[in-house]
């Protein structure tokens, strides 16, 4: 029997660093919203810790991290030690953007759940947060 979800799934997508093209994650964020995820983006140029807080005082489900920049190997990690230091295991850290496969297995090992390289089908991304949500959230 599948877990009845009580509420909507929350979602936290965010652009971290200096890179300026957000494009990507508004398509995200609101193909999340049209799937009936309640989605809160925190624009651009957000620190790991900025990221971690909001997520914090938003009660999220899941963070979804859009990096075009290269720093994913400096920022996956940080947000994930962020959020066990806030005792926020059951949040999910997922993303995308330009990531060699190579770096995804290894974030993937860290913790960080799927990783999407652009192009990927909104749905697929919905259908893993609802997905993952449903195994790992009790609400």
């Amino acid at each position: 029997m599948e877990k009845k979800l009580h509420r909507p799934i929350r979602v936290l997508v965010a652009k971290v660093g200096l890179d300026g093209h957000d494009r990507g994650a508004k398509v995200i964020a609101t193909a999340l919203r049209d799937a009936g995820m309640e989605v809160i983006y925190t624009g651009l140029r957000q620190t790991p810790e900025m990221v971690v807080n909001a997520a914090l005082q938003e009660d999220v489900d899941a963070i979804g991290i859009s990096i075009l920049s290269g720093a994913h190997m400096t920022v996956f990690p940080k947000i994930i030690q962020l959020l066990k230091e806030k005792e926020m295991d059951d949040v999910l850290v997922t993303g995308g953007g330009i990531i060699p496969e190579d770096d995804m297995k290894e974030l993937n090992a860290m913790g960080v759940g799927k990783l999407f390289a652009p192009g990927a089908n909104t749905k697929d991304i919905a259908d893993y947060i609802k997905e993952w949500v449903r195994k790992h959230r009790d609400f």
